[in-house]
């Protein structure tokens, strides 16, 4: 029985602040402690009221100056565009065909896939991400690449094979057939694997037939507990090719529903051009969307409306995502500062509870883990961040005139990197420490 507890101040989202009031929707300790036992969170509290519970011989880490907040949750990455992040000058589909496709070809060699794997998983450590929901390619060698990474460090990860059979490079597609198989063997290797969860990946309407579509679906319902992960409504050019591909469907989202992949269990990157009955469906169905806000600005899709999106008439749920390699950074705090500023351009001023549910408990919910991770409290897998919010000049000039947590948690979000990410904590074991200044 391994035994830690970490001591410090403690910020962890408890409920849904678009739907609740921040007071009901926050735990915060100025001096709190964590006790951890197995990998699980066994109690959280004050440390006052807590410390002469601790045995005497508790490995006892304390982070005075920091801020000890749930793991952040990146609802929606893709591991093999790590090389491409940062390319110039296309939109979606002209992206798709000059720098996505010819990237992901090249991980049929599974020396690199392991390569760039074990650097993904890394970096997203670095950065104080400690679960994820990951695209691979359609070779079945990227995902056992990207799993095996996130097993040796005992992350919690959910990624699948794409599945992609039309309308792309022929060293890239699949058969409807093929891709079904694939999965199916994955699944059979990888899911509920230690902390490994499969999610069936069609990458979008576009590069499936309706052959394969309906595979998925079949993969969907003989197994009830994976999950699944595409794109929707992301550039409106793939909307009208979409209409082209499927026209007796009455909407890109109709597309899914049909097949059997629209329900809780699913979550879509994007959804920037989705129309009201379309949001009315994914609300009905469960169904869930990755807001992937560096992505949007970057390859110019569009500005997600936050605010109709979660309409407390009928909220859909929404995790926040880096796209990478579409999105420009591993950082869920450069995420949540772009998803601010996009929801500026609405005129929306998202609040900072609201960004940091985005990046942890809302991403969990949207994954269908927030009984696992996404905030911290008893029962909970110990995954943890210590966040610095003096990690720079900059930051140490902006706290110390901060007269609140909210101001001190919005700038931290808005001027921060991986910088701030003091420590990362993965089932209460230390996995990345940053290295101390020269």
């Amino acid at each position: 029985m391994t035994q830690l507890a970490l001591r410090g101040p403690i910020y962890s989202l408890t409920a849904d602040p678009f739907l609740n009031a921040p007071s009901d929707s926050v735990v915060y300790l100025s001096d709190g402690v964590i006790l951890i036992r197995d990998g699980l969170i066994l109690e959280i509290g004050a440390y006052a009221q807590l410390r002469d519970t601790l045995p005497s011989d508790i490995d006892l880490r304390h982070y005075p100056d920091a801020i000890l907040m749930p793991g952040f949750v990146d609802a929606h990455i893709h591991y093999p565009q790590v090389e491409i992040i940062g390319s110039y000058g296309a939109q979606l589909l002209e992206w798709l065909n000059k720098y996505t496709f010819p990237a992901e070809a090249r991980f049929v060699d599974k020396e690199r896939a392991r390569r760039i794997a074990d650097f993904f998983v890394a970096e997203l450590l670095r950065n104080g991400t400690t679960s994820a929901s990951v695209f691979c390619t359609s070779a079945p060698g990227s995902v056992d690449a990207v799993f095996q990474a996130a097993q040796r460090r005992n992350m919690l990860l959910l990624a699948g094979k794409m599945m992609m059979d039309s309308h792309a490079p022929a060293n890239l597609v699949d058969t409807a057939q093929s891709s079904y198989d694939d999965s199916k063997a994955l699944i059979e290797g990888w899911h509920k694997r230690g902390r490994c969860f499969y999610t069936v990946t069609p990458r979008f309407a576009l590069t499936s037939s309706p052959a394969q579509l309906e595979l998925a679906g079949a993969l969907m319902r003989e197994y009830s507990d994976v999950r699944l992960q595409s794109h929707i409504s992301e550039n409106r050019a793939e909307v009208a090719r979409a209409a082209e591909l499927y026209p007796a469907r009455k909407h890109y989202t109709d597309i899914y529903e049909h097949y059997g992949l629209l329900d809780a269990r699913a979550i879509y990157g994007h959804g920037i051009h989705l129309s009201e009955d379309e949001l009315r469906r994914f609300y009905e169905t469960g169904a869930n969307i990755a807001h992937c806000p560096t992505s949007n600005f970057f390859i110019g899709s569009g500005l997600f409306d936050i605010k109709k999106v979660r309409d407390a008439a009928r909220p859909v749920t929404v995790g926040l995502g880096t796209d990478v390699g579409g999105g420009t950074s591993f950082s869920m705090l450069q995420t949540m500062s772009e998803a601010y500023k996009m929801a500026q351009l609405r005129g929306i001023s998202l609040t900072a509870t609201q960004c940091y549910y985005l990046a942890t408990l809302g991403s969990a919910e949207a994954l269908g883990l927030a009984d696992r991770v996404g905030s911290l409290r008893a029962g909970c897998e110990a995954d943890i961040v210590v966040v610095d919010p003096r990690a720079t000049p900059l930051l140490k000039m902006r706290a110390d005139v901060a007269e609140s947590l909210d101001e001190l948690l919005f700038a931290l979000m808005i001027c921060a990197d991986d910088r701030s990410i003091a420590a990362t904590y993965v089932a209460g074991e230390l996995v990345h420490e940053r290295e101390a200044a020269v």
